[in-house]
């Protein structure tokens, strides 16, 4: 929650400086109080921010992030389920991993599945920008708005753009839950019995996020300072088992990257190379920022090494933890042989240190240039995420229109794979291409085992084995006979850019009909 402090904010010789920085911040104001004044003073800037953070939700006709376009395909299966459309499918009701799902069904039965689809993501931003913002105000005891460009980069890096949205809001709604424990008082802590489950039921990892820090804050604010030594030791310590303990009963892949190049700046390289001149920007901006505040601080009579370590010695200890946890983490687990894996465990958990890497940044005596700074990288980032958004969102009206010319309901395949550079996937715009229109026939939901959407064998709809669906998606699938009709989405130019649809026939690997007879 946000401290009264903040709500005395000023600007003074070009700096932004809080009332009471370094006095005594704490109130006798529960924390719901404090965060009904901040919003009812502040609402005006809270509302033009968050049309702000929403742009990239409607800059384009769709909104590109991976995965998003199965999950909306799926919500479409759900319904012809509901009305007896689709035989041989079936709907679960698993305890994780669906909240971002049932967001679209609902929103979709009631606005169609469109425009359910943008309000359920803007949601999702929503509550992920905001609850980043209230748990670095929660750490800092200051609002963070000249650094807010930095927690709209985190909003929308890589977490988002590859689709994982479960996850994301599983994340958005923890880091609210941190900030009612950091900063609540007594019965406001209570509220955590409503946003625990919530985050459990978009993904497990939120919960896991959220219990282990309001742990941790409990026991580090609760006793002296000299012994945060001893927490972040024992703290270090535990995360050094969990590699032990899941490699003992599960199967685990390594990650596929140096620990290093997880540090949370990596969230914004998405579709090339040139996003490396932001992350090299944000790499250069922390440490310059933070040794400029030491300096300043320094500058001042009384114990500044002291008022130092109180703003930035619990964020700078989970944000030192968070790499610890990327550097021992595997890259995938698999729980059971014939379900999907946990994957990209590395690159997922980076949402994490970006975010908390902010709450460092809060610490310091906030600036005007740190917003200058950080408006800036931002921009150059949006920037390019718009130009390579806008050409992804051409790539998917083309096979709409190539899936609109055959007879309705045919089973099609895709393999369309991002071009190299980069680190996002764009696979799944066939699946929101065929809504309405098409059956995906290599879905990975199904039969990844891990969503709503079951699938009996023998179904015409969908492959009913994971490992197959993701044969399809590398263009390695070998069609069988029970399988026709069935059509090919491939890549027809040499710039990637244009697509083509061709029958298959048995026998033939899925994606053969690119390279030609």
């Amino acid at each position: 929650m946000i401290d009264n402090a903040m709500n005395g904010a000023r600007v003074e010789d070009g700096a932004a400086t809080i009332a009471g920085d370094d006095a005594r911040s704490a109130t006798d104001a529960g924390g719901f109080a404090i965060a009904r004044q901040f919003a009812g003073e502040y609402w005006p800037r809270i509302c033009a921010t968050s049309a702000a953070v929403l742009i990239p939700c409607v800059w384009h006709h769709e909104i590109e992030a991976d995965d998003l376009g199965s999950h909306l395909y799926n919500a479409w299966l759900v319904q012809l389920i509901h009305h007896g459309k689709a035989p041989g499918l079936w709907i679960a009701h698993p305890w994780t991993n669906v909240l971002f799902d049932y967001m679209l069904s609902g929103l979709g039965a009631v606005f169609g599945l469109h425009a359910g689809e943008k309000i359920a993501v803007s949601l999702a931003v929503l509550v992920f920008f905001w609850g980043a913002f209230a748990m670095v105000a929660a750490a800092t005891r200051r609002a963070p708005w000249l650094i807010a460009p930095c927690v709209a980069l985190a909003a929308y890096g890589w977490t988002f753009e590859m689709g994982f949205f479960n996850y994301y809001l599983s994340l958005g709604l923890a880091f609210f839950g941190v900030a009612i424990f950091w900063r609540g008082r007594g019965w406001e802590r209570l509220a955590l019995a409503a946003v625990a489950p919530l985050a459990l039921l978009a993904n497990p990892l939120g919960l896991i996020f959220l219990a282990g820090v309001c742990a941790y804050v409990w026991v580090a604010e609760s006793t002296e300072r000299w012994l945060h030594v001893l927490w972040f030791a024992l703290a270090a310590g535990a995360l050094f088992t969990v590699p032990q303990f899941l490699g003992a009963f599960y199967e685990v892949d390594p990650a596929a990257k140096p620990f290093y190049f997880f540090n949370g700046a990596d969230q914004a390289v998405l579709f090339g190379d040139r996003y490396r001149i932001v992350e090299y920007a944000l790499i250069a901006f922390v440490p310059i920022a933070i040794a400029v505040d030491l300096a300043l601080r320094r500058r001042k009579r009384g114990r500044w090494i002291e008022r130092a370590w109180a703003r930035y010695a619990i964020p700078a200890q989970f944000y030192g933890l968070a790499i610890l946890a990327i550097s021992l983490l595997p890259g995938a687990v698999r729980v059971h042989a014939d379900a999907a894996s946990a994957s990209l465990l590395t690159e997922r958990f980076t949402t994490l240190s970006a975010v908390l890497a902010c709450c460092v940044l809060g610490a310091m005596r906030p600036r005007k240039w740190h917003l200058a700074a950080t408006a800036v990288v931002a921009a150059l980032f949006f920037v390019f995420l718009w130009q390579d958004t806008g050409r992804i969102n051409r790539m998917e009206a083309q096979i709409v229109q190539l899936v609109s010319k055959l007879p309705p309901g045919q089973r099609v395949m895709g393999s369309v794979p991002a071009q190299d550079p980069t680190r996002v996937l764009i696979q799944h715009i066939l699946d929101r291409a065929c809504i309405g229109r098409c059956f995906s026939y290599g879905n990975y939901e199904p039969g990844s085992q891990d969503f709503r959407v079951r699938a009996r064998p023998g179904n015409p709809y969908v492959l009913t084995d994971y490992d197959l669906a993701a044969a399809t998606e590398d263009g390695d699938y070998v069609v069988q006979p029970r399988d026709l009709p069935l059509y090919q989405v491939y890549e027809c130019s040499d710039d990637g850019e244009k697509l083509c649809i061709a029958a298959l026939h048995a026998g033939e690997k899925n994606n053969a009909v690119a390279d030609g007879p």
